[in-house]
Order: C-alpha cells, then sequence, then structure tokens
C-alpha cells in the first residue's frame, strides 16, 4: 500500500462511518428540534390553562388568528405534546442503535488499519481478492 493511496475496501469502511455520522447528527437536530416543540407546546399549555373558560381565544394558521374555544384549544395542544414526545421517543432509539453501529464501524476500521489487509469477512464480500 503505498503512502498516499488507502485502499478501496478501508475507503468503503470510511464511508459508511461517514455516513453514520451524518445520520446521527440529523437524529439530533431533529431531536433537539422536537424538544423544543413540545417545551413550547407546554408552556403554551400552561398559559391556556391560566384563562378563564368565557374568555375569547385564538389560535394561529398562517398569517391569520381564527378564534376558537379554550377547550378545542387545549386538546389540540395536549395531541401535539403526545405526538412530539412519542416521535423524541423513537428519534431517542435510532439515536441509541447509530451510536452503537457507530462503535462497531470504527473497531473495525482500527482493526483493518492494524492487520493492513482486508478481513475474512470483507474478503468474502469482495470477488475481486
Amino acid at each position: 500500500m503505498s503512502s498516499g493511496q488507502m485502499p478501496p475496501w478501508l475507503q468503503e469502511q470510511l464511508m459508511k462511518l461517514q455516513q453514520s455520522q451524518q445520520s446521527l447528527q440529523s437524529i439530533m437536530t431533529q431531536k433537539q428540534h422536537l424538544e423544543m416543540e413540545k417545551a413550547e407546546t407546554e408552556k403554551a399549555l400552561d398559559e391556556l390553562k391560566k384563562i378563564a373558560d368565557g374568555d375569547a381565544v385564538f389560535k394561529q394558521s398562517g398569517t391569520v388568528l381564527i378564534k376558537s374555544t379554550k377547550q378545542e384549544l387545549i386538546d389540540e395542544l395536549e395531541e401535539r405534546g403526545e405526538l412530539a414526545k412519542t416521535r423524541v421517543t423513537v428519534l431517542q432509539k435510532q439515536e441509541i442503535r447509530l451510536k452503537e453501529t457507530l462503535k462497531e464501524q470504527e473497531t473495525k476500521i482500527t482493526e483493518m488499519m492494524k492487520g493492513g489487509s482486508i478481513p475474512p469477512s470483507s474478503a468474502e464480500d469482495n470477488p475481486r481478492k
């Protein structure tokens, strides 16, 4: 192996590692966005529960405010909060799986680089060898 060239099998493993890292970053960004949405929904619910039942309430739809009832808004916000909570749970599970995959990929790459040759499992996948 020349000093400036990486073997194709190592390049492939590094590319898979990079894709996994990008997926993890995307999941973490989505999760952070959902956590913020969940917090905003909870704050809106708290404020809504403070007002009297007969008071006028409005919800925003695009650039327009639409008159609604307190209970309709509470139901809508609670549903939105539950949906965000569920999506966060799913993303947390994906994050855990991806972190495990990344650890495995890093270990595999390290072993491949120490050995300097294609591991037996990769040799089977590569018919050119």
